[in-house]
This record gives structure tokens, C-alpha cells and sequence, in this order.
């Protein structure tokens, strides 16, 4: 019996294409964008998880207070004092200082402006770990090799910063000297990260001598079973002090990794979350549009309502029957919806790929597949709820006269 009531829904369905398609197509479009985004932004969190547990978090970060990125402004920085003395503060292990300043590079007969970044090579460990990054061709920078430069992932691609790709062993211009391409690193997964130039410290400061030991920022790597919370707040209170400065007046903070991250993943949550509920508003809509149909459904199908109930339709029969029309609206809009998504999903992080953005990029686990359209399916069920109770409340006499 069963079985003959689904297929009876079925035809119902199929009779009334135009109308079951478009009430499908409704529901696809909400989940086809909830699907996409929440997909993006596992990608993304993925991405975050995967750069702490790489990176690792006894990390900390001592920055220049300004305007723009750490060096940019001149007013603030640091110097190899505050680095000498962040260095003999207890549980610390390791300072690496970074020197960061925006330079002209030239290849062939185009000019760019990009970061320049340098840094004492004895802390190469430190600062490759910390950007998560590798030597991705060529070789690393040598010490005293001032002439020489690694530069980010993208110089290696046409079009993705010069419209000649850059290759190991080519001489390229920064600030009008000529400095030989010895490596490229590894992707970073976005473009500004991913086109910046790496210099050893000696040729960073033949390149910028007003700028020689006032660093734009310092990497401190934690003393095993240091807490780097408990250091950040060392290294704020003891620097303060070393640098005769008033409380909330530093010319300096500290963040740790951890705290940097959950910076990043405070926004990115605000933004998934706004861009969720734009979908979901989407799904609300075509709840609606789901149970209009089926209200109109109970109106059409009014005598054929009473005939049922006659040969001996119980109410619940008749409820089940228009339940079921709805959830399988929302069940085949919510299949077609994934497969939409999925593919529109695959392609946007295709083009973020190509665009320099591999951060950007999507995971579907499979609980992410059959929550969406479980969703899918209850929503159009629970749409269906209301028309179907008014079917099922009908009276046989009633809906037989009724024309």
C-alpha cells in the first residue's frame, strides 16, 4: 500500500511539471550556495589548522607599532638592541629580525613594486618554519651573499606577476641593482605573500642603509615548555621597561601565533557567518515557495482529496501522502543542489588557484555532502506539514461537492 502511495505522489509531481521544477529549482539554489560556502570555509580552516600544526605554536611575533605593513612607516621600529635583550629574557629561545621595506623589481622591460624582506640566515630555520614555506626550486640564500635573492612562489609563472616567468640563474633589478635569482619558495597560497623578495641581511642593507638595524618586526620561538602567552606577556612588561616607556604607550606589541590565527579566523567566522545566512535566506524562500505549491496542490486536488477518503484514505494516509510530495521536492533540490554546488565549488577554487589564491581552497567531506541534503529533505517535509494537515482535514462529503 505503501508503495502505491509513493508512486501515486510521484505522478502527482510528474503532472505538475513546471510547478515541481521550479519548487525544486528553489531549493537547489539554497543549497547550492550553502554547500559552496560552507565547503570554502572548511577549506579555509583546514588551510589555518594545517599552517599551526606546520608552523607550530611556540611562536611569537615583536612589532614595530605604524601605519601599513611592519617597516613601511619610519617612525617605528625595532633595533638590534631590542633583540639582544628579547633574547636574554627567560624562556626565550630564538629571535630572528626582519627587515621589510617596498622596492622596485625590474625584469625584462617591466617594473613592479613589491615587498623586500631580509633577515640573518643564521635564522633561516626559524623564519622558513614560521611562513610554513620550503625551497621550491633553485637553492637557499648563503651567508655574505649579497648579490643573490629567493623570490617568491609566483615569479616562476607567466602572467602571474611579470608576463615572462622569472627562472633560477636569471638577473633581475631591486631598486636599480642587479641581484641574481638563486631559488624560488614555496607557495604561501596568496599573492601578496607569494611575491615577495628574500634577501640575505648584508644585501638588504646595501640596499636600504638608512634602514640598517631598525627592523620592521622579530620572529621569537618559545623555550620548550614555555607558554607563549606567559612570554608574550614577559617580553611586553621587561621591553616596556628596557625602552623607558609607559604603559599602553609602547612603540612595540606582541602577538603570539596562536593569537594571530585566531585574529584571522575571528574574521573569517564574521564572514562565513553573513554569507551563510544570505543562503540560507535563499532556503527560507523556497520553503515557502515548497508549500505554496503544496497548498495549491490541496485546492486542485481537492475532490480527488474526498474520493480517497471515501474508497477508505485514513487522515494519515493523506497526510503522508502530501509529506512525502514536499520532502521529495526538497530531497531531489537538495541532491541537484551538492551537485551544483560541488562543481561550482571545484571551480571557483580552480580560478583562486590560478588567481594566487591556493588558500582558497575547498574540502567536501562527506558529512558536509549528506548533512546538506538531510537539510534539504526536512526542510521540504516541514514546508509540506501545514497544507497536508488541511488535506487530511478535509470531509469526504465536502470534497466530493467541491468543484
Amino acid at each position: 500500500m505503501n508503495v502505491d502511495l509513493f508512486g501515486y505522489s510521484l505522478s502527482n509531481l510528474a503532472h505538475r511539471k513546471m510547478r515541481s521544477f521550479l519548487s525544486i529549482l528553489s531549493i537547489l539554489i539554497g543549497i547550492m550556495s550553502i554547500y559552496a560556502l560552507i565547503s570554502f570555509g572548511m577549506g579555509l580552516d583546514a588551510y589555518v589548522k594545517g599552517l599551526a600544526e606546520e608552523a607550530g605554536i611556540d611562536k611569537l611575533f615583536v612589532q614595530a607599532k605604524g601605519i601599513g605593513a611592519p617597516g613601511t612607516d619610519e617612525n617605528f621600529f625595532l633595533t638590534q638592541d631590542d633583540a639582544d635583550f628579547i633574547e636574554k629574557i627567560r624562556g626565550t629561545d630564538q629571535v630572528a629580525p626582519l627587515y621589510m621595506k617596498a622596492g622596485e623589481i625590474a625584469w625584462k622591460d617591466e617594473k613592479k613594486y613589491r615587498f623586500a624582506m631580509g633577515f640573518d640566515l643564521e635564522n633561516e630555520g626559524l623564519v622558513m618554519e614560521t611562513f610554513a614555506v620550503d625551497v621550491a626550486a633553485g637553492r637557499q640564500l648563503r651567508k655574505g651573499e649579497a648579490d643573490a635573492v629567493v623570490l617568491g612562489y609566483n615569479y616562476q609563472f607567466p602572467l602571474k606577476i611579470f608576463k615572462r616567468k622569472i627562472a633560477a640563474g636569471d638577473t633581475i633589478e631591486l631598486n636599480g641593482k642587479e641581484l641574481k635569482v638563486v631559488g624560488f619558495y614555496s607557495e604561501v597560497g596568496n599573492p601578496s605573500d607569494d611575491a615577495n623578495i628574500y634577501l640575505p641581511k648584508e644585501g638588504f642593507e646595501e640596499l636600504y642603509p638608512a634602514s640598517k638595524e631598525k627592523y620592521g618586526w622579530m620572529i621569537v620561538r618559545a623555550e620548550k615548555g614555555t607558554s607563549a602567552d606567559d612570554l608574550a606577556d614577559r617580553i611586553t612588561e621587561r621591553l616596556r621597561k628596557h625602552k623607558g616607556q609607559e604603559e599602553g604607550k609602547e612603540d612595540f606589541f606582541v602577538q603570539t601565533f596562536e593569537d594571530a590565527l585566531a585574529t584571522f579566523n575571528a574574521i573569517l567566522g564574521v564572514l562565513k557567518g553573513i554569507l551563510i545566512i544570505i543562503a540560507f535566506i535563499s532556503v527560507v524562500v523556497a520553503s515557502v515557495n515548497i508549500m505554496n505549491t503544496m497548498y495549491t496542490a490541496v485546492v486542485e486536488r481537492t475532490k480527488e482529496i474526498g474520493i480517497m477518503k471515501a474508497v477508505g484514505a485514513q487522515n494519515h494516509t493523506i497526510l503522508l501522502v502530501f509529506i512525502f510530495e514536499a520532502g521529495f521536492l526538497g530531497l531531489a533540490g537538495g541532491v541537484l543542489g551538492v551537485l551544483f554546488g560541488w562543481m561550482v565549488a571545484a571551480a571557483g577554487g580552480g580560478i583562486a588557484a590560478a588567481a594566487g589564491f591556493a588558500l582558497l581552497k575547498p574540502v567536501f567531506p562527506w558529512y558536509l555532502t549528506f548533512g546538506c541534503i538531510a537539510f534539504a529533505f526536512i526542510i521540504g517535509a516541514l514546508s509540506g506539514i501545514f497544507p497536508a494537515k488541511q488535506a487530511a482535514a478535509l470531509k469526504p462529503v465536502d470534497s466530493l461537492r467541491y468543484e
